[in-house]
C-alpha cells in the first residue's frame, strides 16, 4: 500500500502486551513492516508516551523499554516545534480533538504521512489528507 504511516503510542505499547496476543502479534508485524519498508514515522511525544505506558501499565523493565524507544526512534522521527504546538491548538479549536491527540495528528502531517495508525482516535476520519486508521480493525493499515 503506498503512503507513509505514523504510529501512535498505543500501537507501540501493544508490541509488549502479552495479555492481548492477537493485537501484540499484529503490532509487532506492523512495526517490522514499517521498518523494512522505510515508510513509518513516530514523534518524540509518541516515544515518551510508549515508555510511560509500557513501564507503568504493562510492567516492562525500564531498560528494555529504553532499548525499544531506541529501535522505534529509528523510524522517521518528528520532534515537534512551536509551530506544531500552535498547529495542534488550531486542530483542537477547529476539529474538537484533545490537545495531545492533535499534537500527534500534527506530527503525522509534518512527517508527510497519509495514515495515522491509532486505536484511540476516530477510525476513518480524514483531516487534510491524513486518514486515521485503527490497525486492529482492518488490514488496510499494513504496508505491503
Amino acid at each position: 500500500m503506498p503512503g507513509r504511516s505514523f504510529l501512535d503510542a498505543n500501537v507501540l505499547v501493544y508490541t509488549d502486551d502479552a495479555g492481548s496476543p492477537e493485537k501484540q502479534a499484529h503490532a509487532v508485524d506492523l512495526v517490522a513492516r514499517c521498518r523494512r519498508n522505510h515508510d513509518g514515522a513516530v514523534s518524540t511525544q509518541v516515544l515518551q508516551e510508549y515508555f510511560v505506558a509500557a513501564t507503568r501499565k504493562l510492567g516492562v523493565d525500564p531498560a528494555l523499554a529504553r532499548r525499544k524507544v531506541e529501535l522505534f526512534g529509528q523510524l522517521d522521527l518528528v520532534a515537534p516545534a512551536l509551530a506544531d504546538v500552535l498547529g495542534a491548538i488550531d486542530l483542537c479549536r477547529l476539529h474538537g480533538f484533545h490537545f495531545w491527540d492533535a499534537l500527534v495528528i500534527r506530527a503525522a502531517q509534518q512527517a508527510g504521512c497519509s495514515r495515522l495508525l491509532s486505536e484511540d482516535m476516530q477510525h476513518g476520519r480524514r483531516i487534510d489528507g491524513l486518514e486515521i486508521v485503527n490497525p486492529f480493525l482492518t488490514e488496510k493499515s499494513l504496508p505491503e
